[in-house]
């Protein structure tokens, strides 16, 4: 396995410090919270604009030893929120660069405490769509058609080309939208294939979708 592991949690605005607080305190050094989007978890929902929320998405890297540790922690630091509170789930990374210094792949067993946690959890994927801002609501529309039963925005901006248009003489970065799903593993090629008959991405230039496997996919919050 990789030497070190991306934990991507995703809970309500303003819970992200205490999940990463509960990080820190297993053994993690620190992390980033993004401040995202949720769409409503229904198409008629979105049609009339109702069950948008704002979320925290919290990315941190860290020692794979360390996973199971710290996943644990996260976990229970949520275990009295309410049910569906949130998500938390992994990807490998394959090298890290820290003051200067880059790290590749090592091998390194895996520890009971992730045997545990995986025998309960499904094999799922992320898909990350990144179209230009205003068309997240279109590619989650499909996306639903498709399986999906959610996903999470989060503002960007796209960078600018030496032939991109200019605007007294300063280059128009065109604002991003990046849409984050998580399906599993099954849905992942229909919702793939339903996104890419989008109008907005027909277009060259005007989005990129892409997947990667998602590991120890688990629920935040009190158990139903």
């Amino acid at each position: 396995m990789s030497a070190f592991s991306l934990i991507i949690s995703i809970v309500p605005h303003d819970k992200g410090e205490k999940l990463t607080k509960a990080a820190v305190a297993a053994g993690c050094g620190g992390g980033t919270v993004l401040m995202g989007r949720a769409l409503a978890k229904s198409n008629f929902g979105a049609i009339l604009g109702t069950g948008e929320t704002t979320k925290d998405l919290i990315y941190m890297v860290i020692d794979s030893e360390k996973k199971s540790a710290i996943m644990s922690a996260i976990l229970d630091s949520a275990k009295n929120e309410k049910a569906d509170f949130g998500c938390l789930f992994t990807l490998a990374v394959d090298s890290t660069l820290k003051a200067g210094i880059v790290s590749g792949k090592t091998e390194s067993s895996d520890s009971k405490g992730e045997e545990k946690m995986n025998e309960n959890t499904k094999s799922s994927d992320m898909i990350t769509v990144i179209v230009n801002k205003g068309y997240a609501d279109d590619v989650m529309f499909a996306a639903r058609k498709a399986g999906a039963t959610g996903g999470t925005v989060i503002n960007a901006r796209g960078t600018a080309r030496e032939d991109d248009a200019k605007f007294f003489g300063m280059h128009i970065v065109p604002e991003k939208d990046m849409l984050v799903i998580v399906v599993e593993h099954g849905q992942k090629e229909a919702v793939l294939s339903a996104i890419k008959e989008v109008k907005c991405l027909k277009e060259p230039g005007m989005g990129i979708a892409f997947s990667s496997p998602v590991e120890d996919f688990t629920l935040l919050g009190k158990k139903k």
